[in-house]
């Protein structure tokens, strides 16, 4: 049956958020409704007639509300199969009423546990007659017009007034497509609250954002995930597949200068290629800039502090794909909006996920992020000279952004300022030269600055490198059998070299 004329109602939901406008749709067609506990009330109270699903039933709801709907005179009304002759002689046998239309929501499960709620309060949030509800109603979308989601009211009543108070076979399977999401993403849920075997992995996304493509336009591409619970966009374009990589990549470098002094990045394909910590926010913009103008064109930029008229009309100059701050002010919003393709992003928080994951070969890699920052207390002097106050401070701003930078690479930095970096090498020697000369490019002097290794030195040659360009200090994981190598040639010449004992890697 292709079109179907909605005749009776089962409705039984624990958030009422909007129902009013669907009952009254529904008794302007004359639709018998049956319904159960609050949601009966609710409806008595708007004035209008509806039969207790305990009537139907002959049962009271039972222990504690946990069993209401559970019962043949229930599911058989809803599961019947209209083309049926011996589902059709079954109903009128055992005075079962055929269904049309069921719509139920779900236990808050997820608020409830995101609520540090009691284990007993979380398992009895745990819904059993209303996911087997939504479930049947589901399957049996040739007969049945399933309603799962509070969301979804408004476009049921406009689809339902525009067919004078019949549905199509084509609306009832979507959404039942949606009923089938909101009952498995509601069981992913449940057994990822209560799992803690690392053998099994369930993934539920609700929100998805189709792309204008993904990583080149010859490919398709969707961003799963609530975008909008972390950036809320103000002005721009659509952002892009790789407008996402970029601002994620931004968003977690920032998220190691997030409560500090003034901090300016400017992102390029995953990687720092600006970064400053100033006392003003404008001159670590203009820093930032300075550490590689050409590769900041067309960059990702990223603010820690709100940015203000000064740090906007210097942005302003360089064309670059997206902003991200805390805040802006009025004004220097207004300027930023001039250039209507230029996305600002304003940053809502910074709580991000615990775990990364990504696709390998035919499976998932899942893995605990790297939230380990090194910190003044992690470090221990291997040389006889141990570092300055002042190179403390650069060691470990250099190291944090060794740890975001793509793996071989080297950090190069002084004053707090990014000088340049090595990215994405095969070896760690090569890293070093390619930072090298990229500084002298820039017109850089690296006497006095320091360098960070995202792992050990396997022998000396990096060290002796970096020292022979005139940089004083070096940061690195420590850990080779060879270590002493490295540590002879710094004591030798009258570096500093400490070690933190952690890696930080990223492929």
């Amino acid at each position: 049956m292709q079109t179907k004329k909605i005749t009776s109602a089962l409705i039984s939901v624990f958030d009422k958020t909007g129902l009013e406008p669907l009952i009254e749709a529904l008794i302007n067609q004359g639709v018998a409704l049956y319904s159960t506990g609050g949601t009966e009330t609710f409806i008595r109270d708007l004035g209008h007639k509806v039969n207790a699903v305990e009537d139907l039933t002959g049962y009271p709801s039972i222990l504690g509300g946990r069993v209401k709907t559970l019962h043949p005179k229930v599911f058989g009304g809803i599961l019947h199969r209209s083309e049926n002759p011996s589902d059709q002689n079954e109903l009128q046998t055992y005075e079962i009423p055929a269904f049309d239309l069921v719509i139920v929501d779900l236990y808050p499960f997820e608020k409830t546990v995101a609520g540090n709620a009691t284990e007993s309060e979380i398992i009895e949030k745990i819904d059993i007659g209303g996911i087997a509800l939504i479930r049947a109603a589901a399957k049996n979308f040739k007969d049945v017009f399933c309603i799962s989601d509070k969301e979804d009211y408004a476009r049921f009543i406009e689809l339902y007034n525009s067919s004078n108070g019949a549905t199509s076979l084509e609306d009832r399977k979507a959404f039942a497509v949606k009923a089938f999401h909101t009952s498995s993403h509601y069981d992913t849920a449940i057994f990822n609250h209560f799992n803690k075997n690392q053998n099994r992995l369930k993934l539920s996304i609700s929100d998805a954002q189709v792309l204008r493509y993904g990583e080149n336009p010859h490919q398709e591409g969707v961003f799963y995930g609530s975008l909008s619970d972390l950036l809320e966009q103000v002005h721009g374009k659509e952002i892009s597949y790789n407008n996402l990589l970029d601002i994620d990549a931004a968003v977690h470098l920032m998220s190691e200068f997030y409560d500090g002094s003034p901090a300016f990045g400017i992102l390029k394909h995953n990687n720092a290629c600006g970064f400053a910590v100033r006392e003003r926010l404008e001159d670590a913009y203009n820093d930032a800039l300075a550490g590689d103008p050409v590769s900041a064109f067309g960059g990702v930029l990223i603010s820690n502090k709100v940015i203000d008229l000064s740090t906007a009309s210097a942005i302003h100059k360089l064309f670059c794909e997206v902003v991200i701050a805390p805040g802006y002010e009025t004004e220097a919003l207004a300027l930023l909006k001039e250039k209507k393709n230029r996305i600002i992003l304003i940053q809502k928080e910074n709580k991000l996920p615990q775990k990364s994951l990504r696709s390998c070969l035919n499976g998932v890699l899942v893995q605990d992020k790297d939230l380990k920052t090194d910190q003044k207390s992690d470090l221990k002097t291997a040389t006889k000279k141990g570092p300055s106050e002042e190179e403390v401070r650069d060691l470990i701003f250099a190291s944090k952004l060794c740890k975001h930078t793509k793996s071989n690479t080297i950090v190069l930095a002084k004053n707090q300022q990014l000088l340049a970096s090595g990215t994405g090498q095969t070896s760690r020697v090569d890293a070093l030269h390619q930072a090298i000369n990229k500084a002298k490019n820039f017109g850089f002097d690296l006497q006095g600055s320091v360098m960070a290794s995202d792992a050990f030195f396997p022998f000396p040659d990096c060290v002796e490198i970096a020292h022979q360009a005139g940089i004083n200090a070096v940061i690195q994981p420590g850990g080779s059998i060879k270590d002493q190598l490295s540590i002879d040639y710094s004591n030798e010449q009258d570096m500093c070299m400490v070690f933190t004992g952690i890696r930080h890697f990223k492929h």
